[in-house]
């Protein structure tokens, strides 16, 4: 199990409210920094995920920790499918909504705010999941990943993009230099939550490796789990089928 990381280690609340607090409080600057601080790697990143879901074809797919909602409008565009985008934070929603107002797929797009501990769907909902930047976030990666296969259809995919960690010199010492120190700063100075872009390093380097990942997926109902590294490593790309 992944050990407990918190964005706030002040305050008394679980894990599930100190990350909704948190990206309600960079929600203002989450895109920009985002594009920023991966040098518009993150674009890429999301079409390799909708390059896996193309193999499936599938009619509808669910979001989870959607924030502004970057994969959702992706996948409505490049697979012609329904997406539904959940997240905990209104700000980020907010953001999501704005930004359908002014998008050619907003008729196959819907939000809602919603934990991915407890989603609002009912048994075998959904053909496909998908999940970028999120699993980390989870109070509980199990339970969220076991409320996942609840809400797929039999033989449904769920796609899980991630940061990692890069195995090999010299990527793995330079990522970990930029992460540590690099990214905070540049994060603390625009989004102006000290916390925020320090928890995200932290959380990164206790998330499971990809090896225990993909055993963590199949313990929750998935099989044929598989995984690969992208660019050089610094995220991980894992998708994973229902029984």
């Amino acid at each position: 199990m992944m050990s407990e990381v918190l964005p706030y280690h002040d305050l008394p609340d679980g894990k599930r409210k100190q990350v909704e607090q948190m990206f309600n409080n960079i929600a203002h600057r989450y895109d920009f920094l985002n594009h920023f601080l991966s040098m518009g790697i993150d674009k890429r990143w999301r079409k390799k995920v909708i390059s896996e879901l193309k193999k499936k074809q599938p009619a509808n797919i669910l979001d989870v920790a959607t924030g502004t909602g970057d994969l959702a409008f992706a996948s409505a565009k490049q697979l012609n499918a329904e997406v539904t985008g959940v997240d905990i934070a209104a700000n980020m929603l907010s953001i999501a909504e704005e930004k359908k107002k002014k998008s050619l797929q907003a008729g196959k797009i819907k939000f809602l705010q919603a934990d991915a501990l407890s989603l609002p769907f009912t048994d075998g909902s959904f053909d496909a999941c998908t999940i970028a930047f999120g699993v980390r976030n989870f109070e509980n990666i199990e339970a969220g990943l076991k409320e996942i296969n609840r809400v797929l259809k039999k033989n449904g995919v769920i796609a899980v993009l991630e940061f990692s960690t890069p195995p090999q010199f010299p990527v793995k010492q330079f990522y970990l230099f930029y992460f540590r120190y690099v990214l905070p700063a540049i994060g603390r100075f625009f989004s102006r939550d000290k916390r925020a872009y320090q928890y995200l390093p932290e959380s990164v380097y206790a998330f499971p490796s990809p090896e225990n990942f993909c055993g963590i997926l199949h313990s929750c109902g998935f099989t044929k789990t598989w995984h690969r590294y992208l660019t050089f490593g610094i995220a991980s790309l894992y998708t994973a089928h229902k029984n």
